[in-house]
C-alpha cells in the first residue's frame, strides 16, 4: 500500500524506549504553531512509499531495535497506510508507538482509529501547544499524554529518554531528532 513518507531513520535513542526504528508520515492538517516539524505538514510533500517496502526495512533492523515509532506529519491523516504498516509490524514482536496530535478519544473517533489503536502498545496524544512546552520524556508541550495502550511498558520506561538527538550518517546527512530537537546553528 502506498503512503506520504517524510522520513525514515533506522535507530534513535529520542523517539521512545530503547532504540527504535523511526517512520514520519507526510502531510499534517493540524499545524500547530511551533510544531518541531513544520517541514512534515504539505500532504504532497515528501515522497511516496510502499508500506511492504518500508516494514522489510524496519524488519532489516530487528536485531538491533526493540521497535518502531510512528511520527510526522500526522499519521492518522493515511489512516490505511498506518493501520497497514501497523498490522505488519504486528507479528514480528516489535514493539509500536504512534504520536499523534489528536487526543486518545479523538483517534478513537477518527476513521480506522480503534482498528489502528489496537495495534499500538504506547500512543503518545495531544496537539503541541507552545505556551506549555515541556519538551522530555517524549511530551512536547504539558497537555500531552502517554497511553500504555497494552502492558508492555509502564511509566517508568520513559524516563530518561533523551528530550534530543543529532545523528550523523555515513554519507555526511544528518538527522535532528526527538521532542525538542536541536536547530542547527542555535
Amino acid at each position: 500500500m502506498n503512503m506520504r513518507l517524510h522520513a525514515f531513520e533506522p535507530a534513535s535513542r529520542s523517539n521512545g524506549p530503547g532504540l527504535r526504528a523511526v517512520v514520519w508520515f507526510q502531510g499534517c492538517t493540524l499545524a500547530c504553531p511551533g510544531c518541531f516539524n513544520p517541514d512534515a505538514h504539505d500532504p504532497e510533500g515528501g515522497q511516496t512509499c510502499d508500506t511492504e517496502d518500508l516494514t522489510r526495512q524496519i524488519l532489516e533492523a530487528k536485531q538491533t531495535v526493540e521497535g518502531v515509532s510512528i511520527s510526522g506529519g500526522e499519521p492518522f491523516q493515511q489512516p490505511e497506510a498506518l493501520l497497514d504498516l501497523l498490522q505488519r509490524m504486528k507479528e514480528c514482536g516489535l514493539s509500536r508507538l504512534v504520536f499523534t496530535g489528536f487526543t486518545l478519544d479523538e483517534a478513537k473517533a477518527l476513521p480506522l482509529g480503534p482498528q489502528i489503536l489496537a495495534c499500538v502498545d504506547i500512543l503518545v496524544a495531544g496537539r503541541y501547544v507552545r505556551s506549555r512546552h515541556v519538551g522530555q520524556g517524549l511530551i512536547g508541550s504539558s497537555n500531552q499524554r502517554i497511553h500504555c495502550l497494552t502492558t508492555r511498558y509502564r511509566p517508568s520506561d520513559f524516563v530518561g529518554i533523551p528530550a534530543s538527538e543529532i545523528i550523523l550518517h555515513r554519507d555526511g546527512s544528518i538527522t535532528l531528532t526527538g521532542v525538542s530537537p536541536r536547530r542547527m546553528g542555535h
